[in-house]
């Protein structure tokens, strides 16, 4: 791991470099973005709560590559100032399949990556994963945010080797999960007591894309990006988007169809470095997107961010104007 900070850390970390040059912000593509909260926190997801709250969780860890200690919680009334309610779900304590040690990269591996927190149908659900292991879903068995949790859908982890799981509720109630790249998704029964039907695939109709040069194994064709899945939806429209390299910055490329299953069109980048996390609406109807800055290019590495968004007249996710969460003025 990279550190940048003021305590020193007691295991060995690689050197911090240029590792947040900002070039991104120099060369006019993106607002000097300061973090919302400086906690190390990477795959920032933030969701609107039933209480009006806002509650923000993500990758936690300050060697979150080797072992964290599962998943950590944030809330909100503002979007400006967080308090810590601590790790609500432990994988010493209440995980099952999850208390596993494996091996990563010829070291031992035991960690909680992406934790994504939604509020459904008047209750709390967290999506988490294990590398190479699997995904999970949890509930929340008093309907508050910091639970406890337990284990819904399946006991064993779902998709062995899948990450960076999803869930998405359409306007008529009904509950999907998807994760890494979408390439397919699953409806979820109404009480989260299993799947309700087969995995179905999604289609895409756009075209080829070369990799980017510094990720050539990248997927080229027919696809929007290769991991970090999010669904949601805006103006009538579904959002897929998923994460990819594209001119070195590790950014969500987003398209849109008037279907679930697709097909799915007009792949374009989001908000620049913005990949990895998701795309919400605040309680007073204005859209955001999270970052936790996962490149070279940025202002800042992870640790949570947000930027306004808005959509132009493509559909297309774009930057606003007015960005609350800048070091200095921004013109898109």
């Amino acid at each position: 791991m990279k550190y940048k900070g003021p305590v020193a850390r007691h295991y060995p970390t690689a050197p911090w470099t240029d590792d947040d040059s900002g070039s991104a912000v120099t060369n006019g593509l993106m607002p000097a973005l300061r973090p919302i909260w400086d906690v190390h926190l990477r795959d920032t997801m933030i969701c609107l709560g039933g209480d009006g709250n806002y509650y923000m969780t993500g990758t936690t860890g300050d060697n979150w590559s080797a072992f964290n200690d599962g998943i950590e919680l944030y809330a909100s009334s503002d979007l400006k100032t967080w308090r810590y309610l601590g790790l609500v779900w432990s994988i010493e304590r209440d995980g099952t399949w999850e208390k596993n040690w494996t091996m990563r990269d010829g070291v031992p591996f035991r960690t909680i990556w992406a934790s994504e927190i939604h509020f459904i149908s008047d209750n709390y659900y967290i999506c988490h994963c294990v590398s190479g292991v699997g995904m999970g879903v949890l509930k929340s068995t008093s309907g508050k945010p910091e639970g406890p949790y337990v284990h819904v859908i399946q006991d064993g982890p779902i998709n062995k080797g899948g990450i960076d799981a999803t869930l998405f509720q359409d306007d008529d109630g009904r509950v999907y999960f998807t994760y890494g790249g979408a390439v397919q998704i699953r409806e979820v029964k109404h009480d989260f007591s299993g799947f309700a039907g087969d995995w179905q695939p999604v289609e895409y109709d756009m075209p080829a894309h070369a990799p980017d040069p510094d990720r050539p194994a990248s997927a080229a064709k027919g696809v929007l990006g290769f991991e970090g899945a999010t669904l949601f939806k805006a103006g009538g429209r579904y959002y897929l988007g998923c994460c990819e390299f594209i001119g070195g910055r590790y950014s969500f490329m987003f398209a849109t169809s008037d279907n679930l299953l697709g097909p799915y069109r007009g792949r374009h980048e989001g908000p620049p470095g913005g990949g990895g996390g998701n795309v919400f609406r605040d309680k007073n109807g204005r859209w955001w997107q999270t970052y936790f800055c996962n490149d070279k290019q940025m202002p800042f590495r992870e640790k949570p961010g947000l930027a306004a968004i808005d959509f132009d007249a493509n559909g297309h996710i774009v930057l606003s104007k007015d960005q609350p969460f800048v070091g200095k003025a921004w013109k898109a």
